[in-house]
């Protein structure tokens, strides 16, 4: 579909979060000589003038960049952001915001190369038009033109990432960011996510998507958690109460697969201002997950109030509409694990609070499933969250890749014995 046109929410906070992250990304990318490739599979018209009729329109801008556009006590990970938007506003005034390819240009080197892909007609012809300039400005100011380390190309950006990876100085910064009007962009992501992974599992790649009271929005960052990459970091912004009517943005995300060191602690301390500045009501709000590959779940999720919180259920066990689970609506509260024991709890190996209530879970949840009796006195901490007692001799249950869990953060078990736990068949003699 190509009705979509990013213009009209140019700069809302969606942009703040997303651009504010690729910033970061690009910082940390640029700390290495070697230079890199930077992918943007759908990348729009590249700038957004705020004053144009798209714009003015909803005048979404009100409600992401301009809160910030006069602040003077900002965060400096998020003054960097800042400092690349007022760039391109030399007169003071907002009339401009920066687009992905924009960022992007702005924040890599001219030996780093750019890939651009946008399909609408339109959107592209204006992108092109846009880095024309772009290079003609840099030309009179006597600095480098990048030439043919800038492409742009009309057309879908999930079918050429393939061809693309691995890059030839094998390093990679990917930013999908698809419109999501169709549900199946969602399968799309993640169907091209395990491609790319499978072809180029080192590299970065950083997927913006929306909050929506939705099936396919609410299940999407779960999904992505079971994605083979290395490590994950999931942080979501939300800057009020979700309407009755279900309409509106009120909510985004930014998943990001190999994740750089540098990225969570930056976010626990810019995440907190932009809820505190953009937030319109007791709604507002922050999530930060990150995981794994082996276990594919949550090590820590942070909250508004800088506090661990336990990490929600299993997507695959949760009902959307019951308040429990990874597929809550926002703004829901989760049930109590003691009222709810058949919910998959979750362990991490940092949070002292959380290793609690699961050991309790666990205990409940043992007693009633095998007629266990309470044991007088604690029993060792189980390593896994699913982790039943066995038998001496018994082989160890290997995660779903076919390797021995590590002890990173565990995923809830899906009640299922793991493959190879049964008695061994007979050998079928010839």
């Amino acid at each position: 579909m190509l009705s979509y046109r990013h213009a009209f929410h140019a700069g809302n906070h969606a942009d703040v979060l997303k651009h504010f992250v690729q910033v970061q990304l690009h910082q940390y990318m640029n700390q290495k000589d070697t230079a890199y490739t930077y992918i943007d599979t759908h990348s729009g018209a590249g700038v957004y003038a705020l004053d144009s009729s798209f714009a003015t329109k909803k005048a979404e801008f009100d409600t992401g960049i301009g809160p910030l556009w006069t602040r003077t006590d900002l965060p400096p990970a998020l003054a960097d952001y800042m400092n690349l938007v007022k760039g391109m506003n030399p007169s003071g005034k907002m009339r401009y915001y920066p687009g992905s390819p924009y960022v992007a240009d702005k924040m890599t080197r001219p030996e780093d190369r750019l890939r651009l892909f946008e399909l609408h007609p339109a959107d592209s012809k204006i992108l092109a038009e846009n880095f024309r300039k772009a290079e003609a400005h840099k030309a009179e100011q006597g600095e480098r033109a990048r030439g043919r380390r800038v492409m742009i190309e009309r057309g879908d950006g999930f079918q050429s990432l393939k061809a693309l990876l691995p890059p030839p100085s094998r390093r990679a910064l990917v930013l999908i960011d698809p419109p999501y009007e169709v549900k199946d962009d969602y399968r799309k992501v993640k169907d091209v996510l395990e491609e790319a992974l499978g072809r180029f599992p080192t590299g970065i790649f950083a997927v913006w998507y929306p909050l929506l009271q939705r099936m396919e929005s609410r299940q999407f960052a779960d999904r992505l958690k079971r994605l083979p990459a290395k490590e994950w970091l999931n942080v979501t912004l939300t800057v009020s109460t979700p309407g009755p009517d279900g309409f509106g943005l009120h909510s985004s995300g930014m998943f990001i697969l190999n994740p750089p060191y540098t990225l969570e602690p930056m976010l626990r301390e810019v995440l907190p201002y932009l809820v505190k500045v953009l937030g319109k009501d007791s709604g507002a709000t922050f999530v930060i997950e990150q995981g794994t590959q082996v276990t594919g779940a949550a090590s820590a999720r942070v909250g508004a109030g800088g506090t661990a919180r336990q990490p929600i259920g299993n997507a695959r066990r949760a009902s959307p509409l019951s308040g429990t689970g990874s597929l809550r609506l926002p703004g829901q509260a989760a049930v109590p694990r003691e009222e709810k024991a058949e919910v998959d709890v979750r362990l991490t190996d940092d949070a002292a609070t959380a290793s609690k209530v699961g050991a309790a879970a666990r205990a409940k949840r043992f007693s009633r499933q095998e007629g266990a009796a309470p044991a007088a006195s604690p029993a060792p901490r189980a390593r896994y969250a699913d982790e039943r007692p066995k038998s001496p001799g018994a082989r160890p249950e290997r995660a779903p890749s076919g390797r021995p869990t590590s002890g990173r953060p565990v995923a809830a078990g899906s009640g299922r014995p793991a493959a190879g736990s049964g008695p061994a068949r007979p050998r079928k003699r010839t």
